[in-house]
This record gives structure tokens, C-alpha cells and sequence, in this order.
């Protein structure tokens, strides 16, 4: 990519054309949530999937709850973009580069029929407060004394975060569950109010969900991925829909997160095959944004404000420095194409390799020495889905 403009000529990403040729979903990712020219650099690829290559949806790691006010503004109007923004929750997303983006979107749509129109979905159950304000009008006109009762516990989502309240009994699921097998019995005019309680027994079930499991899937890490890819095949269960997916690239990745955790990225691949194909960002050296913690383990992380994160070049195994090694400049490899390489080639690939990520919270000092392993593993495709040889 020559350019991190937006709206400038697109010759320079006419091969992702070939590359992305019967792919449905994109995953857009970043090494760290701080970093200027990563939320740049997305933004001209998902400017060009969705004016060149049909794509429709933009779906973010971002709260679902306060996603339809994102959609609301990008494609009616409605709002103010920068606070249907900040709305979303994260602190990651508000800046001046996801304003500009989503500025854009409203842009694009203006004046297009509604079924060309780009749409935003937040994925993300956390931060539902727009879940709760919602549902507290909606059951104030149809069960106005029950309101109290059904809400009075969930209210705690809205700030709580994953991991925040671990409880084995899993009380605060109980009560969301109640409350959505409540408006399940209701008329059709309940299906958005239904909507917004399943976010709640979602949102639920991750803050009393441990952090830490002898089981790593039955960790809050992922059941927040599973969510994601849920909510992403749901979008997809309309046929002509094609997706941008943005997220971490920890989340996006197509192989267990740390080694460990099943990802967004490996939930959608198992699902999908190559109709999902995983664009994952690494970067030199530099700074980034994140609130900075004590080194772990810990239940209840205690962050600080956000800081400004100096690091510089990655140690000689990272794929990163054997990547930048390999063509100092900026580039794009595609390893889809790799079952052409030299074995050479295919054989790096297919060994063992860490990369560097950082997300909202970086440990304090320790920050520059995390490597997380990855899997470049070469995989063939075969009749639609991609195997290991």
C-alpha cells in the first residue's frame, strides 16, 4: 500500500481483487488498539472492499449494545458522529481516525438506496448500557410493574467488565435469562427488545465467567471470541452479505489466541473455510497508546491512565524482524499464494514463530519482551475449505 489517504486512486490495492476472490469476510487487524497509522491503514482497505468489492458491513470489536446507534448515523444520519462513537465504550475507538471513518461511511451512503447502503455492527457484548436504557423503556410501557424486579440486578453490566464478578452460580445469566425468556412471549413487537436482552445474558455470562481456567476455553477470553463469531454469522446468514471484520489481530488470528484460546478468527474459519481470510497487521518500531497494569497474574487488573508506550524493533525470531530482513519497505504477503514458494519458504512457514500484540492493557516495564507464538502453518485448500498438508 503506497498511501494511507483515504479517497485517493486505488491502483495500488487492485491485487487484493485476485487475493480475496470468494472471500465473505475480512478480517482486518492490528498488533496493538494504539496506534494512529494502523486505524489509517484499515481504513483504505475497507474503503475499497466496500466501493469495489461489494462488501456491506462494517463489524467491530465494539459493543453491540451501542453498535445501532453507530448504524443509525452511517446510514440515516441520525446523531452526532462523535458521539455515537464515544458511545461505543472502548477508549481504543475515540479518535480522530475512527471518526474520519465513519464519517466517511455516512458520506458513502448519502443519497443510496437503503439495500446499497454500508451498515456497522458491534460485536462486542461488552458495555451495554444502551441494552439496559432500552429495555428499561420498552418494559416501563408493557410491564410497567415488573420493571424493577427484572432490572434491578442486570443494571451492573453497564460498567462491570468481563472477568470483573466471577460466580460459579452464574446468579446475574440467571436473571438475564429470565428477563429474554420474559419478552420471548411477547408479540412480535418485542424482536429488538429481544435483541438487546440476549446481549445482556451475553455481557452476563462474561463478567461472572473466571479470567483465568484450567480449561482455556472455558475462560471469559473465550467465550468473548465465541460471541463475536456468532454475532458475525448472523450478519452472514443473508447470502449476498460480505463483511470487514475489525478487530485485534490476537482476535482475527485463524489459530488459538497465545496458543491457547479459540479466536473470532478460528471460530469463522472453522465455519466458513477460505470464505474467511485473516489480514493481519505487524509493525517496527515506534509507540502506542494503552493504560499500563502491574504484571500478573491478577482477578482485577487496576489500570493506569492511557499512556504513550515506547518500543522499539523486534528481536531477530519474530516474524516481524525476519519479515522486514526479507524487504525492508512496507508489503503485503499473501500466504495463500505460498504453495508456489520455494520449500524453503514453505518450510519457515510451517515452523514455530511468535509475533508482537498489545491491546488496551500492557504490563508495566514488561511490556517489550511479550511475544505471543503464531502459527503461519501453509495450508492447501481443498474443494472450498483449507487443510493442513
Amino acid at each position: 500500500m503506497s498511501s494511507l489517504t483515504t479517497g485517493v486512486s486505488t491502483v495500488d490495492l487492485q491485487p487484493l481483487k485476485d487475493v480475496l476472490d470468494g472471500v465473505r469476510i475480512v478480517g482486518l487487524g492490528e498488533a496493538t488498539h494504539g496506534t494512529r497509522e494502523f486505524f489509517q491503514l484499515k481504513h483504505r482497505p475497507l474503503e475499497f472492499l466496500v466501493t469495489e468489492m461489494g462488501f456491506s458491513v462494517l463489524a467491530m470489536e465494539a459493543s453491540a449494545s451501542a453498535g445501532p446507534a453507530v448504524d443509525a448515523y452511517v446510514r440515516q444520519g441520525v446523531g452526532d458522529a462523535a458521539k455515537v462513537l464515544a458511545g461505543l465504550g472502548f477508549w481504543t475507538w475515540w479518535t480522530h481516525e475512527l471518526l474520519a471513518m465513519i464519517q466517511w461511511m455516512r458520506a458513502f451512503n448519502r443519497g443510496r438506496p437503503e439495500d446499497e447502503k454500508v451498515r456497522f455492527r458491534g460485536i462486542d457484548p461488552q458495555h451495554c448500557g444502551d441494552s439496559l436504557t432500552i429495555l428499561d423503556s420498552f418494559l416501563r410501557k408493557t410491564a410497567p410493574d415488573r420493571v424493577a424486579g427484572l432490572l434491578s440486578t442486570l443494571r451492573v453490566l453497564a460498567t462491570a467488565y468481563p472477568g470483573s464478578r466471577p460466580d460459579p452460580l452464574r446468579r446475574l445469566v440467571h436473571d438475564a435469562e429470565q428477563l429474554l425468556n420474559l419478552l420471548r412471549r411477547q408479540s412480535p413487537e418485542a424482536a429488538d427488545a429481544i435483541r438487546h436482552a440476549r446481549t445482556l445474558v451475553q455481557a452476563a455470562d462474561l463478567v461472572t465467567r473466571a479470567r483465568q481456567h484450567t480449561d482455556p476455553e472455558q475462560t471469559v477470553f473465550a467465550a468473548r471470541d465465541q460471541y463475536m463469531a456468532e454475532a458475525v454469522g448472523e450478519l452472514l446468514d443473508d447470502p449476498s452479505t460480505r463483511i470487514a471484520v475489525w478487530a485485534h489481530n490476537g482476535h482475527i488470528t485463524k489459530s488459538h489466541h497465545g496458543g491457547a484460546v479459540p479466536t473470532l478468527g478460528q471460530h469463522l474459519h472453522t465455519r466458513y473455510g477460505d470464505a474467511y481470510y485473516a489480514l493481519g497487521l505487524l509493525f517496527g518500531s515506534g509507540s502506542f497508546r494503552a493504560r499500563r497494569i502491574w504484571p500478573g497474574p491478577w482477578t482485577s487488573p487496576r489500570a493506569s491512565a492511557v499512556v504513550t508506550n515506547r518500543i522499539g524493533p523486534a528481536g531477530p525470531t519474530a516474524v516481524e524482524a525476519q519479515l522486514a530482513t526479507a524487504n525492508p519497505g512496507n508489503h503485503l504477503v499473501d500466504l495463500r499464494s505460498a504453495a508456489a514458494a520455494p520449500a524453503a519458504v514453505r518450510e519457515w512457514l510451517n515452523g514455530c514463530h511468535v509475533t508482537r500484540g498489545f491491546g488496551a492493557l500492557v504490563p508495566r516495564w514488561t511490556y517489550r519482551f511479550n511475544l505471543s507464538p503464531s502459527s503461519l502453518r501453509l495450508r492447501v485448500r481443498r474443494g472450498g475449505r483449507s487443510v493442513e498438508p
